[in-house]
């Protein structure tokens, strides 16, 4: 059931236009599904425009709402491409002997009691999201449909859920890390 009745000019909008702004944002995106859900999204975002009356020139304001939606995209592939680098560099680092060395094993254990309080001030989706991603192992589209949103909802939880660990879990400038 729609939120909204439909209008003449709404309908002849999305007639008029959905296969242009598909093409326009299908070229510009490294994948089919993505330009789908954000033509998607620009149609919803003119049925909840409120003066869509007053626009004169409906093409051209759904091409700037969907010109603003790619800039979005790829702001967030940037944030993705930067913290999947960062676990790579991580997973790359050679590991500790923590049973031979007692003050490696209390720094780890004080390590994740800081992951846990920085979990803590996550909201709810965004860990529920991070946890069944990282420590269960669900791909973003299992979390997506167990969480009843869409994936690249799922996605964005995940990379602002990770840059806020990230952020916390940096020491601050100025501080030495025991060795």
């Amino acid at each position: 059931m729609s939120r909204h009745k439909p209008d003449p000019s709404s309908a002849d909008a999305f007639r008029g236009f959905y296969t242009d702004i598909l093409y326009f944002l299908r070229k510009r995106t490294d994948n089919a599904c993505d330009a789908a859900d954000m033509t998607q999204d620009v149609f919803t975002r003119w049925l909840d425009y409120h003066d869509r009356a007053k626009v004169e020139q409906p093409r051209a304001f759904l091409f700037q709402m969907a010109r603003n939606l790619l800039r979005d995209h790829w702001r967030r592939q940037r944030v993705r491409q930067t913290v999947y680098q960062d676990q790579a560099e991580v997973a790359m680092e050679p590991a500790t002997d923590e049973q031979n060395d007692p003050m490696a094993a209390a720094q780890r254990l004080q390590r994740l009691e800081q992951l846990k309080d920085v979990l803590a001030e996550l909201s709810p989706r965004r860990r529920e999201a991070l946890m069944l991603h990282r420590f269960e192992g669900l791909s973003q589209a299992q979390i997506a449909k167990r969480m009843g949103i869409s994936t690249s909802m799922v996605e964005k939880h995940i990379a602002i859920a990770l840059l806020h660990c990230k952020r916390r879990l940096q020491p601050e400038p100025g501080t030495e890390q025991p060795e």
